[in-house]
């Protein structure tokens, strides 16, 4: 019966058969669960419960007046510091190991390491740097007789969230390293000798000729490490479970206890929603700064 058809015909039917499978997965595993969060936003549910009542904007109204959970959103304004500090050295190592320099392979690969460990492994090893008993800095630190130095990293509530951040710097700075260095090596290498015949210097030649020619790609790596930012748990979970008295708490960490612990699945999505709002807008004005500058 397909033989009876016309060619176009036999094509959409092709087309559409090839694209079916992956339609399907993409609705039941994240189209499905999209709508589903937005639908559970306006219910109070405690998660295994058959009954679910109906909220309207109560969830919403609790999140926004909820004083905990705006202040654990302000704690991953540390970890966006962080990320930009490890843009900017992952663009600084770049620029340097672009460069004719003595054993740079060996270097990128060093930087490049921790990026590819996982997750959950760097964030035992760095309980063994910065454990208050055991850990290797604070031997350290006595050792060399800087014992005023020597302080509970995950215990202090001014330095643990900073802690955390340099983590994720030392996993992410090899990440930012390779995509920076990619881009610079896609710089047409004409126009940077063309502006060295020009007599510009180095410092010059980076800052009028290679970075605007990289615009695209450190706005791609800001709203990586926006996200990310934004969006961090494994971290302050796993090495703090949210402590010292909730000063490692993260926006996504108190949607987890909100929904797991507390069994309020209507709030917890309610705050999921609030979040890939905040999200958005952030990215947004992210976007309109880096249009500007590239204008």
């Amino acid at each position: 019966m397909i033989n009876k058809l016309s060619y176009s015909k036999q094509k959409g039917i092709l087309i559409i058969s090839f694209l079916f499978v992956p339609l399907l997965l993409l609705c039941l595993f994240s189209l499905y669960p999209a709508v589903y969060l937005v639908y559970l936003s306006f219910m109070n549910w405690d998660g295994y419960s058959p009954v679910k009542t109906f909220a309207g904007f109560a969830n919403y109204k609790d999140v926004f007046a909820n004083k905990e959970i705006w202040q654990a959103f302000s704690h991953n304004f540390v970890y966006l510091g962080w990320g930009l500090l490890q843009n900017a050295g992952g663009l600084v190592f770049a620029l340097m190991l672009n460069s004719k320099l003595r054993g740079r392979n060996g270097y990128r690969v060093m930087l490049f390491m921790p990026y590819i460990m996982n997750g959950v492994a760097v964030a035992y090893m760095f309980n063994y740097v910065f454990n208050s008993e055991y850990g290797s800095l604070n031997t350290l630190l006595h050792s060399v007789g800087l014992d005023s130095l020597a302080i509970s990293w995950f215990g202090s509530p001014k330095i643990v969230n900073h802690v955390l951040g340099f983590i994720t710097l030392w996993k992410f700075l090899g990440l930012n390293m390779v995509i920076y260095l990619a881009a610079l090596q896609s710089v047409p290498s004409d126009i940077i000798e063309a502006a060295r015949i020009d007599g510009a210097s180095r410092m010059q030649t980076i800052f009028h000729v290679i970075l605007p020619n990289m615009v695209r790609v450190i706005e791609l790596n800001l709203f990586l490490t926006i996200i990310g930012t934004l969006e961090i748990f494994d971290l302050p979970f796993l090495l703090t479970k949210g402590g010292p008295l909730g000063a490692s708490d993260t926006f996504l960490t108190k949607t987890v206890e909100m929904a797991f612990k507390f069994n309020n699945f209507g709030m917890a999505s309610a705050m999921s929603l609030t979040l890939i709002a905040a999200v958005i807008v952030i990215l947004s004005v992210q976007r309109l700064v880096t249009r500007r500058w590239s204008d």
